[in-house]
């Protein structure tokens, strides 16, 4: 006997919600996904009528729907909106050039400007080569910090108000349980923020897809139909970040509700006024938002131009000391040809 959709349509349910379990079919699915997420956006005031806002473009399922689903929501509750895709390409061979197409496809589909920007423009250096001088073990590390870095110069290029992300709650709910094994106060305690930034040197960056389960992100761009990139960043095997979301998923097998269980966590948590956390500022190299000084960026871009990719993966102190061996054996080096030249 066919199940009948739980919101008394009439119709036979095709799926059942990972988030409440209720049985549903396709329309009244698609209509109770952007109600939530519209219900984000407006309880939380993400945007203001008028602003130009930045979608983050990956080309995956979650940058897809995000801007399949602000354009949508955009034009039915007039939210005023100016939407425009910034990408970032980290050059990585048989990943990024292929998602980038898809990106592409989503700018035809969805009649929004595109901007594509690239390591290998700000900074020299593709996350290929990164990798062949560091290695698989750390790059993450790399691409982390250069991409949120890069996100913020697309974005002030672009002279938007704010940057839209793709972060779902399997992310929030994951980089709660980083954090937390990392020992990790200072994002820990923003980590579940829906909005961050915002300040006068830096563009804030909103979260919409904030309270949205990744099963129901796919669901919903199966259904829609929505063209997006599936494959897995070829370095990603080797992220910190898969340990956590294996643990997540062993959780939820438990505990379907963890996920949303995490997050409230997060949002609740309080540290003691004697907890040292870190000020965010300006870097005072690039000129970008940043809680130490150097920035990491700026840290890491050295240690990669200095032949000493190590630099800033670790603590500060270790990095000044291979500065320090590095500048006694270029010294060592001068003097010695210094030497040979005298005769």
């Amino acid at each position: 006997m066919p199940i009948l959709c739980k919101s008394n349509c009439g119709n036979k349910a095709v799926l059942k919600r990972p988030k409440t379990a209720d049985a549903l079919c396709k329309e009244c699915f698609f209509a109770a996904f952007e109600a939530e997420i519209h219900h984000t956006i407006t309880s939380s005031k993400l945007f203001r009528h008028g602003e130009k806002v930045a979608v983050a473009a990956s080309g995956g399922k979650d940058s897809t729907v995000l801007a399949h689903v602000l354009k949508l929501l955009n034009e039915r509750h007039n939210y005023g909106l100016e939407l425009v895709l910034l990408s970032i390409d980290e050059g990585i061979t048989g990943y990024r050039d292929d998602s980038l197409e898809t990106v592409k496809k989503n700018r035809d589909d969805y009649e929004m400007s595109l901007k594509i920007l690239s390591y290998e423009e700000l900074y020299g250096w593709t996350m290929d080569r990164i990798v062949a001088q560091i290695g698989r073990s750390n790059n993450c590390t790399f691409c982390g910090v250069f991409r949120r870095q890069a996100l913020d110069r697309g974005a002030k290029l672009l002279g938007v108000d704010s940057i839209a992300t793709g972060h779902n709650a399997d992310d929030i709910a994951e980089t709660v349980i980083m954090n937390i094994l990392r020992g990790d106060t200072a994002r820990l305690s923003r980590c579940t923020d829906i909005k961050t930034g915002g300040s006068e040197d830096s563009i804030p960056r909103v979260k919409p897809l904030k309270y949205t389960y990744e099963k129901e992100i796919v669901m919903y761009a199966h259904y829609k139909k929505l063209v997006y990139f599936s494959t897995e960043c070829v370095f990603a095997p080797n992220a910190y970040r898969g340990h956590a979301r294996a643990f997540l998923k062993d959780l939820e097998k438990v505990r379907p509700s963890v996920i949303m269980d995490i997050i409230h966590s997060g949002e609740q948590l309080r540290f003691k006024d004697t907890v040292k956390k870190p000020t965010r500022g300006i870097c005072e190299r690039c000129g970008f938002v940043s809680s130490q000084q150097p920035c990491k960026a700026c840290v890491l871009l050295e240690g990669l131009n200095r032949g000493l990719p190590k630099l800033g993966i670790g603590k500060k102190s270790k990095g000044d000391r291979m500065i320090a061996n590095q500048e006694k054996e270029m010294a060592l080096r001068d003097k010695a040809n210094l030497v040979k030249n005298d005769f």
